[in-house]
């Protein structure tokens, strides 16, 4: 994109003093043409930058340009800063040594008002470098992936995207042998490998008109009414929105749901112990008893 080309040849320029517009086209590998006018576009965007010709001439900027002051105000440092910080919580190579640099660069320093970890309390994988390394740099990844029924199989795919959606992290990629988007759950994807294969940007016309960008999961939806005792109000509040809790009379609740019927469900119901009870539909109330059977089987 031309504002990311711009800013970096800012950054070349303040780092190097002056560079000629043929450093700059083999840089970026694009027409001097299109330097000259990435040239005209800082200058018409306020940036003191000149040209000098002839032997040991370049591209300059003015002495005693300062960044900060010139192409962004207060309140957009701030954003920025703030940004990198929020980003830091998926802990990539690269994010606390630009926060370092801008933060000097700026001369400010940012409180970190938020904080998240994506981590659970198990070891859980960490690929967030690996995908970033491959997204950015179109590597085919390779991976060994189990699908809810815990059977494995071997993925070989050009990764488009990281997506966090329903407390739950999923790679978005183009499978080679399907020919078409799918989504991998992360938490199942084990002995994943960057390959060195690079890939092309892919036309999405040549992409299945509505690619099937769901989740397995999301495609089996179950209405699902439960009751839940007083004593378990606090996990109430805490697992679901208030559009769907119907206090009761006596202070338990009623919750209806809309969710993906799997094993989660089963186990998540489950933790509740003795204060839950499955309304509706029948055939997981019939499922939730038969789990509590064996379990009770196990403490005869």
């Amino acid at each position: 994109m031309q504002i990311n080309r711009l800013f970096e040849i800012v950054y070349i320029l303040l780092d190097r003093k002056s560079v000629t517009a043929r450093e700059l086209t083999e840089h970026f590998s694009v027409s001097r043409r299109t330097i000259c006018r990435d040239i005209d576009a800082l200058s018409t965007a306020g940036i003191p930058v000149y040209t000098k010709r002839g032997k040991g001439g370049g591209i300059s900027l003015l002495p005693n340009f300062v960044l900060n002051k010139s192409l962004l105000n207060e309140g957009e440092q701030t954003e920025i800063l703030s940004a990198l910080y929020g980003l830091s919580s998926i802990k990539t190579e690269d994010t606390d040594q630009v926060l370092q640099k801008l933060s000097i660069l700026f001369n400010k320093t940012v409180t970190n008002w938020m904080d998240v970890d994506f981590s659970g309390w198990s070891h859980e994988n960490d690929f967030f470098n690996d995908f970033k390394t491959a997204i950015v740099k179109q590597r085919i990844v390779e991976f060994d992936y189990y699908n809810r029924e815990g059977e494995k199989s071997f993925r070989r795919v050009e990764p488009i995207q990281v997506w966090f959606k329903s407390k739950s992290w999923y790679l978005k990629a183009f499978s080679l042998a399907k020919q078409d988007i799918r989504l991998f759950k992360i938490g199942r994807i084990k002995n994943l490998v960057v390959t060195d294969k690079s890939f092309a940007s892919r036309d999405p016309l040549s992409l299945s008109d509505t690619p099937d960008t769901s989740t397995p999961e999301e495609q089996n939806l179950v209405k699902i009414r439960l009751r839940i005792e007083p004593e378990r109000a606090f996990r109430v509040f805490d697992d679901f929105h208030e559009s769907m809790i119907e206090k009761q009379p006596d202070g338990g609740f009623i919750v209806t749901v809309f969710w993906p019927e799997d094993n989660w469900l089963y186990g998540f119901i489950l933790s509740f112990g003795r204060y839950a009870e499955v309304l509706e539909p029948a055939h997981i109330r019939a499922i939730i008893k038969n789990e509590a059977q064996i379990i009770s089987k196990k403490y005869l």
